[in-house]
C-alpha cells in the first residue's frame, strides 16, 4: 500500500502527471523506498520511515543493508530503539560502527537495560569499554551491573524498569505509582509487591487491579502464588518455567528474595530461538557458530568444524584397529564375504543411535525427559531396540537367502552361517546403538554438559567401532566350529 509520505514524494516529481500510472505500476514498494533512500531528502525520509511498521522498517534494512545506517538515522529515537531490537546482531554491530557518536549514545541509551547487555555481550571487549563511555551515569551502572552475571543467566537478561509497590498500598495508590514510573518500565502487565527490605512478596495482574475498588488495599488482592527466577539460574531453565506457567514476565531475585529485576517474555522467546540454533548446529557435528553463517570468517567456521572432525576421524580409526585384530584370527580370510556387509551392519547402528539420540535430546529440550527418567527410556529403548533389530535383521537375513537361491551371488558352503551372521549382528547392534544413542544424552546432562554434544555423528561414530566388535564377535561365535 503507498504510504502518504511517499505520495507526496512522487507528487513533488517532475512531470508526474504524464506517467504516474506507469511509474506506480512498475515500481514496487521496495524500489519505492530505495528511491526515497537515494534522495535522502530528510525530512519526508523521517515522516514516511515513522508511519511504518516495525517489521516493515527491519524488511528494508534486510533488503538494503546499505542503506541501514540511513534508515536508523532518520527515525525517530524510540522508533529506532524498537527497529533495532529486532535486527540481527552482525546489522546491529555495522549501524552501531557507522553512527556518529552522538547518534550512538542516543540509540545504547534509549535501549532497554537487558537487550543493550544483550548486544553488548556480543562485541570484544575493548569496543565494550569505548561503548560504555557513552552511557550516562545511570544506564552505564545498570549495565555494568548486568554484565557481571554470569553468563547464560537470568541476571543477563532481566531489565531493572519494572514496576513495585507495598502491600499496604491501595489501588488508588497504584494507578499513581503506575502514572508516574510506568513510561520507562518494561512491562506493566504485572505489578511486583515488595516489603520494606525490598524482599519479593508477591505479584499481581494489573487485570485485577484494574477490576478493584480505589479504596482496596494490595493486600487484599494478593494470592500468594508468586513464581520467581533465582539470578543466577541459567537462561535454558527461565525457558521451562515460563513455559509451565504461562507467564508473560517472572520476577528476578537474589538468594535472600530481594527482587533485583524482571525477565519478560520477549527475551526468553530470542533465548529460546538461540538455543535451538546451537543445539541443531550441535547435533550437525560442530560448534555452536554464535553468529550467522554467512557473516563468520572463514577462519573461526574451519576452527569450529575442524576440532568435531578431527576427533570423530581419531574414533574412526579404532574401527581400523578393530577389524584388524579381527583379521588376525582368521575370519575375514576364510569368509571374505563378511567384508561386503561392514558397511550395511556399521550404518544401522550408526543410524539406529542417531534416532535415539535425536529422540531423546528433543524430548529434554521440551521437558518431557528428565533425569530421573533414565530407566524409563532405557526399557523402552531395550524393547524398540530389539524390535527394530529384529526386523532389520530379518531383513538381512532373507537378503542373503534371497541372493544365494537366485544364483546372484554365491556365498559359499557356509552360506547359511552367513546369513545367520548378519541376523543376530544387526539385532545386536541396532538395539546396542538405540541404547547408546539415548543413554548419552542423559549421562551428559548428568555431567552439566550439553546434551546436544552427543550429536548425531558422534553417536554414530562410537556405535560403528562397537558395531565391528559386535559383528566380530557374533560371526567369531557361529563360525567357531568352521574356523577351528
Amino acid at each position: 500500500m503507498l504510504k502518504f509520505a511517499f505520495i507526496r514524494f512522487i507528487l513533488q516529481r517532475p512531470n508526474f502527471n504524464a506517467g504516474m500510472g506507469e511509474e506506480i505500476e512498475d515500481i514496487t514498494w521496495l524500489g519505492q523506498v530505495k528511491q526515497l533512500l537515494e534522495k535522502d531528502d530528510k525530512a519526508a525520509l523521517k515522516e514516511f520511515l515513522d508511519d511504518q511498521n516495525i517489521s516493515d522498517v527491519a524488511d528494508i534494512i534486510n533488503e538494503y543493508p546499505d542503506y541501514a545506517t540511513q534508515v536508523i538515522s532518520n527515525m525517530s529515537v524510540h522508533r529506532a530503539v524498537s527497529v533495532f531490537k529486532i535486527l540481527d546482531v552482525s546489522t546491529q554491530k555495522e549501524i552501531i560502527s557507522a553512527l556518529p557518536s552522538f547518534k550512538t549514545a542516543e540509540l545504547l541509551n534509549e535501549l532497554p537495560a537487558d537487550d543493550r547487555t544483550d548486544f553488548l555481550e556480543e562485541l570484544p571487549k575493548g569496543v565494550i569499554r569505548d561503548l560504555i563511555k557513552l552511557l550516562n551515569p545511570e544506564e552505564r551502572k545498570i549495565t555494568l551491573s548486568l554484565l557481571g552475571w554470569e553468563q547464560d543467566s537470568v541476571g543477563r537478561l532481566m531489565t531493572p524498569d519494572y514496576v513495585y509497590v507495598y502491600a499496604h498500598n491501595t489501588v488508588e495508590e497504584v494507578f499513581a505509582t503506575i502514572r508516574r514510573v510506568a513510561k520507562s518500565s518494561e512491562t506493566v502487565d504485572v505489578i511486583y509487591i515488595i516489603n520494606e527490605k525490598g524482599e519479593l512478596v508477591d505479584d499481581i495482574r494489573i487485570r485485577d487491579v484494574i477490576l478493584a475498588l480505589p479504596e482496596k488495599r494490595i493486600d487484599e488482592l494478593l494470592d500468594g502464588r508468586v513464581v520467581a527466577l533465582n539470578v543466577h539460574d541459567d537462561q535454558e531453565h527461565a525457558n521451562q518455567v515460563f513455559k509451565m506457567n504461562n507467564r508473560v514476565a517472572l520476577p528476578v531475585t537474589d538468594d535472600n528474595n530481594i527482587l533485583l529485576g524482571i525477565v519478560t517474555i520477549d527475551d526468553i522467546l530470542w533465548v529460546a530461538n538461540e538455543e535451538f540454533s546451537e543445539d541443531m548446529q550441535k547435533m550437525g557435528g560442530t560448534e555452536a557458530l554464535g553468529e550467522p553463517y554467512l557473516d563468520i570468517s572463514l577462519y573461526k567456521l574451519i576452527k569450529k568444524r575442524a576440532g568435531w572432525l578431527i576427533a570423530l576421524f581419531l574414533s574412526e580409526m579404532l574401527t581400523a584397529s578393530a577389524m584388524q585384530h579381527y583379521q588376525e584370527t582368521g575370519i575375514f580370510k576364510s569368509f571374505i564375504d563378511l567384508v561386503i556387509f561392514i558397511p550395511l551392519i556399521t550404518s544401522s547402528g550408526g543410524n539406529s543411535g542417531s534416532q535415539a539420540s535425536s529422540l531423546i535430546i528433543q524430548a529434554m529440550a521440551l521437558g518431557e525427559v528428565t533425569l530421573t527418567d533414565w530407566w524409563k527410556v532405557m526399557r523402552r529403548e531395550i524393547l524398540s531396540g530389539f524390535t527394530l533389530g529384529l526386523i532389520l535383521g530379518t531383513i538381512g537375513f532373507l537378503r542373503v537367502c534371497a541372493w544365494q537361491y537366485l544364483r546372484v551371488y554365491d556365498y559359499g558352503a557356509h552360506w547359511l552361517l552367513m546369513a545367520s551372521i548378519i541376523f543376530f549382528a544387526l539385532m545386536g547392534i541396532i538395539m546396542w546403538g538405540s541404547i547408546i544413542g539415548s543413554m548419552l544424552p542423559i549421562v551428559l546432562k548428568r555431567l552439566k554438559q550439553d546434551p546436544a554434544t552427543s550429536s548425531a555423528p558422534f553417536v554414530a561414530t562410537l556405535v560403528d567401532v562397537t558395531g565391528i566388535i559386535i559383528y566380530c564377535t557374533v560371526a567369531s561365535i557361529i563360525l567357531h566350529n568352521v574356523l577351528t
